[in-house]
């Protein structure tokens, strides 16, 4: 099975997803028909903007849309109260497990999404393990204000709480190597330009290539947050949303893909993603999985309109995608 993800985030690039989809069409139409059957799947919503977790399609194929979720996730709803189940049911697709189960291996094409390539100057990457991440809602609530009033030492400003935390969850992770926590999404409730902040709610995405990085970062986050709301004179609330372990590639489909770049002539580097991808879940399922990563300019721009490749690194990557499949069907 070859893997790919449609673009997913708002004003993201054209070659997120979308690269691995075209790729992959040439890739099984070039094989044609073979003993073992080839598919290909375009997985939804790995990005996971819209509900608040990713790699929806991936697990749903391996039946996990439970596992690490509350009980009922299809309730989950999107800013303009679209559910999870609503959404699917517009598009006619009955949640459930691959009926056909699942693959013996899975080959995901994807643009790098990092400046790796381009710095070493090769078009192509075989991916050895998918780094390890894990979500957080962090809430602070303080008490709002009249801004003209209240005095400074006075004020329990949940946005002074917030701020303090991000700049201290930084450094944490600064102190971890290989790891990093990004704040992508900050609310304050009931927005006035001329009132104190009473209650902010933020996003925390975490990553590290380890999982005991992973555990030390993430164990420190209601810590972290504690502290950032009592200097404020606010309380806070730390609940963990979703998790994922590390998880190697596949030492099989590693050595078809790095076969498949030696026998057309191609120099690949390997490389660790700190991005997560549907691979992780399948190769976390017990599939046999890999990667193969195409360069990407512009410094590695991903998740932006200036996200870039080249026609002829495509080209390669195709070429290689052809023949890595052809080994993994035994041809």
């Amino acid at each position: 099975m070859v893997g790919v993800a449609p673009r997913t985030v708002p004003g993201g690039g054209s070659f997120d997803g979308a690269l691995g989809v075209l790729c992959s069409l040439e890739a099984v139409a070039a094989n044609g028909p073979r003993p073992l059957t080839q598919r290909m799947v375009v997985f939804r919503d790995e990005e996971g903007w819209r509900f608040g977790r990713g790699c929806f399609g991936s697990r749903a194929v391996c039946g996990q849309l439970a596992e690490h979720e509350h009980e009922h996730e299809l309730e989950a709803e999107d800013s303009g109260g679209v559910s999870v189940g609503a959404a699917l049911a517009a598009l006619a697709i009955e949640p459930g497990g691959s009926p056909g189960g699942l693959p013996a291996s899975y080959v995901e094409l994807h643009l790098e999404q990092g400046p790796e390539l381009e710095r070493q100057g090769l078009a192509l990457g075989e991916v050895s393990a998918i780094a390890g991440m894990a979500g957080f809602t962090i809430e602070f609530t303080g008490l709002p204000g009249h801004a003209g009033t209240v005095p400074m030492t006075a004020r329990r400003d949940a946005l002074t709480a917030a701020a303090e935390f991000v700049l201290s969850i930084r450094d944490t992770a600064l102190r971890i190597p290989g790891a990093v926590a990004t704040v992508g999404e900050l609310r304050i409730a009931e927005p006035a330009t001329n009132v104190i902040p009473g209650r902010v709610a933020l996003s925390l995405d975490l990553r590290a290539p380890e999982a005991e990085r992973l555990s030390s970062l993430a164990d420190a986050v209601p810590a972290v947050a504690d502290g950032a709301a009592m200097a404020a004179g606010c309380a806070a609330t730390a609940v963990a949303t979703w998790r994922l372990a590390p998880v190697a590639m596949s030492d099989r489909v590693r050595t078809a893909i790095r076969d498949g770049a030696a026998a057309a002539g191609h120099p690949i580097a390997v490389l660790p993603s700190g991005a997560g991808h549907d691979a992780g879940i399948l190769a976390a399922a017990g599939v046999e999985a890999g990667m193969l990563f195409v360069r990407s300019q512009n410094g590695g721009a991903s998740h932006r309109p200036d996200e870039l490749t080249d026609e002829a690194d495509v080209a390669a990557a195709i070429e290689v995608l052809i023949a890595t499949l052809a080994t993994l069907a035994g041809c």
